[in-house]
């Protein structure tokens, strides 16, 4: 494979930004007052909810970074990262519908990732991996 496809940079690129988005947003929200309220109405303790969000932050940020690197690790993460999160959104979440623009998102990103020419810039970085050992 020539270069990396152009759905790849963008999806890379969208998990990186959002990720940089969502700190800003953790961060600015961080004492609100109203946002702790929606929050508190969870099962789960407000910290804890804070710390999964943080750690699913870092990890799409990872995972973009690893994309534009051709790792594979960095698409199956995703992908596994996602499905998790769903399940325990879909446990925990007062406001289900809420996760539906999400799991929009995670389902064409997972298309993306997972076309004929995404799986050719995957594999070939492997090879050349393989071939320099």
């Amino acid at each position: 494979m020539k270069g990396r496809p152009i759905s790849i940079t963008i999806i890379s690129w969208f998990l990186i930004i959002t990720s940089l988005m969502s700190v800003v947003s953790t961060i600015l929200t961080y004492n609100n007052p109203q946002v702790h309220k929606i929050m508190e109405l969870s099962s789960i303790p407000i910290i804890a909810q804070y710390i999964f969000m943080i750690l699913g932050i870092a990890i799409t940020l990872f995972c973009g970074f690893l994309l534009l690197k051709a790792k594979n690790v960095g698409r199956v993460l995703y992908v596994g990262w996602g499905i998790a999160s769903l399940v325990i959104g879909l446990i925990i979440s007062p406001a289900k519908a809420m996760l539906i623009p999400g799991v929009v998102f995670f389902v064409i990103i997972t298309i993306f990732l997972y076309r004929p020419n995404a799986n050719e810039y995957f594999s070939s970085n492997q090879r050349e991996l393989m071939s320099d050992s």
